[in-house]
């Protein structure tokens, strides 16, 4: 088992960069969701219930299911990742454009703007800091997931990690468990100053 600092680096940003790509992928799907079921309140209900029955489906066993039709691989991770990511950006996106402040709309239709200038130029501005929270509560969820990616043989540090435990070899153990947890904070506490200070400015 290699472990330079070259190698856990390379892992790294295999971690990372497989847990942006499947909650980009996820972050798009739930935010198109919301947008598009938005005016009927029914479909979007039924769409977050569906988004928290994958939610509560453990991350081994989500990654068997798609085993058995996407195969081994990268893919079938970034595809879970995928999944996992839907509920918080669909939730957020939603509550976000729903609790945007009715005056600002009533500005927006006063200059005579069309129902999509106000919603690009209104709604997305005053929703995008819940909805960054939402993106940053599913890359946290990602970046854990992934670990347990070396059982369908995708990369990342759950490969370290997997070596270390079969092979009782704690410094391999570490060498995964701890770089993957500073991705987990670090992602935390970056995107969570960067959300208030877009609220900040929105605000």
């Amino acid at each position: 088992m290699d472990l330079s600092p070259g190698n856990i680096a390379l892992l790294t940003f295999q971690h990372l960069y497989l847990s942006i790509i499947g909650t980009l992928v996820g972050g798009v799907v739930g935010f198109l969701l919301a947008v598009w079921l938005r005016p009927h309140p029914r479909w979007i209900a039924l769409a977050i219930g569906l988004a928290e029955v994958v939610q509560t489906i453990p991350g081994i066993a989500l990654l068997a299911f798609l085993l058995l039709a996407f195969g081994l691989g990268d893919t079938t991770l970034v595809i879970g990742l995928g999944l996992y990511a839907i509920l918080p950006v669909l939730y957020n996106t939603y509550e976000g454009l729903e609790n945007v402040d009715p005056v600002y709309l009533g500005i927006g239709k006063g200059m005579g703007m069309t129902k999509g200038q106000i919603f690009r130029q209104i709604e997305i501005p005053l929703a995008f800091p819940l909805i960054l929270a939402g993106l940053r509560n599913a890359l946290v969820i990602s970046i854990g997931v992934t670990t347990i990616g070396v059982f369908i043989h995708a990369d990342g540090l759950g490969t370290l990690i997997y070596t270390g435990l079969r092979q009782v070899y704690v410094q391999a153990m570490l060498a995964g468990a701890i770089p993957a947890a500073l991705l987990a904070v670090l992602v935390e506490v970056v995107l969570t100053l960067l959300e208030r200070r877009i609220s900040k400015n929105v605000s």
